[in-house]
C-alpha cells in the first residue's frame, strides 16, 4: 500500500483497499488521484470547527469544494430510462429475429444518485456525520455510476474512530454516535460487497487532522 500513498498522508489517515481501487487510481488515473491525495495534505480541522459544528453540512464539505472545484472535479447527479426490447425467435425455432415486435420503456430506471465529487472516471464522497445508513446511499451511488460505465473507482473519506478520543476530551461525543458515518460502519458493508464490483478505497480521518491533537 506504501507505494501507492504519499507517506506523509500515514499520519493523518487510514486507508482500506477493496476491489483493487489503489492500483487502479495509481496506474489508471495518476492525475486524479494525485489531486485527492494534495487535497488530503491540506486538510486539517480546528477544535473550534469540531464545537461549533453539528452535521455534515458544516465546514468539513467547503474544504473539499475550495480545492478540488477549481481542479475540475464537480457534484454529479444522473438519471436513466431502461429501454427493453423482445425480440422473438423465427420459424421452427431458427434464429432471433433483428426486429423487436414490442418496445417497453421504463422511465426513471435509474434515477436520484449523486456523488460529491467525479473527475473523469473517479468518484469522491465525503461523510463526516450523517447517519450511517448514508453509506448504503453513496455505495449504491458508486456501484450504479460503475454499472453504467461512468467510473472506474470510488474514493469515500470519514472519521477514524480514533477521533472519538478527541470528541470525549471536548465533551462532544453525544454529537457523533455509534449510528453515525465512521470508518467502522462502513467497512463491514464493503466486507458484504454492498459496492457491487466498484472497487473502493476507504479513508478515515485521524486524530493528526485536528489541530492541537497530533
Amino acid at each position: 500500500m506504501e507505494k501507492y500513498i504519499m507517506n506523509d498522508l500515514f499520519d493523518k489517515f487510514e486507508f482500506y483497499n477493496y476491489g483493487h481501487a489503489l492500483e487502479i487510481l495509481s496506474e489508471s488515473f495518476p492525475e486524479e488521484w494525485n489531486d485527492i491525495q494534495n487535497c488530503l495534505r491540506q486538510f486539517h480541522i480546528t477544535r473550534e470547527e469540531l464545537l461549533t459544528a453539528g452535521g455534515n453540512e458544516t465546514a468539513m464539505p467547503k474544504k473539499f469544494d475550495d480545492v478540488l472545484y477549481p481542479l475540475g472535479w464537480r457534484e454529479i447527479r444522473i438519471t436513466g430510462d431502461l429501454l427493453v426490447k423482445l425480440f422473438p425467435r423465427g420459424k421452427s425455432r431458427g434464429r432471433f429475429l433483428d426486429k423487436p415486435y414490442d418496445e417497453k420503456l421504463i422511465e426513471g430506471y435509474i434515477d436520484g444518485h449523486n456523488i460529491d465529487f467525479v473527475k473523469g472516471k473517479v468518484a469522491f464522497d465525503l461523510e463526516w456525520n450523517s447517519k450511517d445508513q448514508t453509506f448504503d446511499r453513496d455505495l449504491m451511488a458508486m456501484r450504479t455510476y460503475f454499472d453504467c460505465g461512468l467510473i472506474d473507482v470510488g474514493i469515500i473519506i470519514t472519521r477514524a474512530e480514533e477521533l472519538n478520543d478527541i470528541f470525549m476530551a471536548l465533551g462532544i461525543k453525544q454529537k457523533y454516535g455509534a449510528s453515525t458515518t465512521w470508518t467502522g460502519k462502513l467497512e463491514y458493508r464493503l466486507k458484504a460487497r454492498r459496492n457491487g464490483g466498484c472497487p473502493i478505497l476507504a479513508v478515515g480521518i485521524k486524530k493528526a487532522c485536528v489541530e492541537g491533537f497530533e
